[in-house]
């Protein structure tokens, strides 16, 4: 900066690169970066490179680049349409094509009815609310930087929400409680905008526009233990159905700074680590980690590549009821406070659905597919025959359709490989004059003929445990 030199590398350093061996070190590329991110500051020259201790470790982490390349959900995104970032709307906002609504509907859907099932309610809240909330809220004193401004509405100030939060507060708020009635647990995939610079932007895993999946659990201190595994459960059920079984768990504790009595804060991590012993997970504890208003738990879940991505989080919070003034009527009378779990299980939908791109490669389990089966006729001549195929396939709940291009058979194959369907049905005359279907899956490769009805019954069957169509 200026003539003094500033060492922006946290290390480990050596010497000399002379110590380092010179077939284990490579200049990767250059790039320009804004001083601490700001584009109305001075640009920086970015060099990047990577060192190693041998060579087989650099071929090794190259190699692992060159598959995070050929995974990469923004790559992906557009050769298969899933989504967009359209420009002409503004940097950060998420566009959803077809194929990836398709998706993204099914991952909603299966999490509201695991919700559902687990004792939740559902909310839906709205996009904005009186600035005044976010002051009682605190939101808008310690995360100013990271709201939208401020819009003007008949002389009042309203904010574009960045938390759902107080908004579930407010529905808890909105009649007396009975310790009776605890634990309530409120579920939401609520949308949510947050400021971010437009240096920072990345695809999927960093935009201004987000769906959180939000939960918010108040409960009795006694409760919280129970509660708290209760989550876990579900996360576990959750993350495990989309092939994340593998996790890196942290607990973070009470940091210097805090609201909140001991007492409270004992009790809170005590009931932390007694969930994690119950579930018999490993963890590694951050002393002081936590945020000013409770500890928490953070789940990292591990990709197909070795990957670990944070995901999950559960947070414990005794500032919100107590900014809010959260009541509910005691066994004995009187009014005490409810303990608050904030928790999301997948961030939001969005960075999550970019893990699952990446984790997957594009290649999706068969139940998440937007096309779940592809018919391809030999000539226009089979094409009745494929209709009515593909007219008994949605009625069993199969996303269906015909391949309408006039391309040669090796070319529809070719083509249905590269947008990753994960099963093909060729239809011939010979077909035709059998009832039959040639199918070939994308993990399982020529399974042979089916009847029609027999191919889909079994492929119906294997969508709906979430397996693949085997032979």
């Amino acid at each position: 900066v200026g003539d003094e030199w500033w060492d922006l590398c946290a290390g480990p350093h050596v010497e000399s690169t002379g110590k380092l061996p010179r077939n284990a070190i490579e200049l990767q590329s250059i790039a320009g970066a804004y001083w601490r991110g700001d584009e109305k500051r001075e640009m920086l020259q970015r060099i990047y490179g990577t060192a190693w201790e041998t060579k087989e470790q650099l071929k090794a982490y190259k190699d692992l680049l060159a598959e995070a390349k050929r995974r990469d959900h923004r790559t992906l995104g557009t050769k298969l349409d899933l989504f967009s970032i359209q420009e002409d709307a503004g940097g950060g906002l998420v566009f959803w094509h077809p194929k990836g609504s398709t998706i993204r509907r099914l991952i909603e859907d299966f999490w509201k009815a695991e919700h559902m099932q687990g004792g939740y309610e559902l909310l839906y809240t709205p996009h904005l609310a009186n600035l005044d909330l976010w002051k009682t809220s605190g939101h808008f004193d310690f995360y100013r930087e990271g709201m939208f401004d401020q819009m003007d509405i008949e002389g009042q100030e309203y904010q574009i929400k960045p938390m759902n939060c107080p908004f579930h507060c407010l529905v808890y708020k909105d009649k007396l409680r009975s310790y009776r009635e605890l634990p309530i647990r409120y579920a939401e995939l609520g949308t949510v905008y947050r400021y971010e610079r437009s240096g920072t932007l990345h695809g999927l895993m960093r935009v201004r526009g987000f769906t959180q999946d939000d939960a918010h659990i108040f409960c009795l201190p006694s409760q919280l233990e129970d509660e708290l595994v209760g989550v876990l459960d579900l996360t576990e059920s959750i993350l495990s159905r989309f092939g994340f079984e593998n996790y890196e768990i942290n607990l973070s504790t009470r940091p210097e700074k805090s609201v909140g009595g001991d007492d409270i804060w004992e009790k809170a991590e005590t009931a932390l680590k007694g969930a994690l012993s119950r579930k018999g997970w490993d963890y590694k504890v951050d002393e002081g980690g936590g945020a000013f208003y409770g500890p928490k738990i953070d789940v990292k879940i591990k990709d197909a590549i070795g990957r670990t991505w944070q995901c999950s989080t559960v947070q414990c919070d005794f500032n919100l009821p107590e900014r809010f003034d959260l009541e509910y009527v005691s066994k004995d009378g009187k009014k005490e406070r409810p303990i608050m779990v904030h928790r999301a299980i997948f961030g939001s939908i969005e960075r999550f659905f970019g893990i699952l791109v990446e984790n997957t490669a594009g290649d999706f389990p068969v139940w998440l597919s937007p096309v779940q089966l592809k018919v391809l006729p030999v000539t226009d001549d089979f094409r009745p025959f494929c209709e009515d195929v593909v007219k008994k396939a949605k009625a069993l709940g199969i996303r269906a359709e015909i391949d309408s291009s006039d391309d040669r058979l090796g070319k529809m194959i070719r083509n249905a490989e590269l947008e990753k369907i994960p099963v093909v049905a060729v239809v011939g005359q010979k077909e035709i004059d059998s009832n039959q279907l040639a199918i070939r899956t994308r993990k399982g490769g020529d399974l042979g003929s089916f009847a029609v009805e027999d191919l889909i019954e079994k492929l119906s069957d294997a969508i709906k445990v979430g397996k693949e169509l085997k032979a």
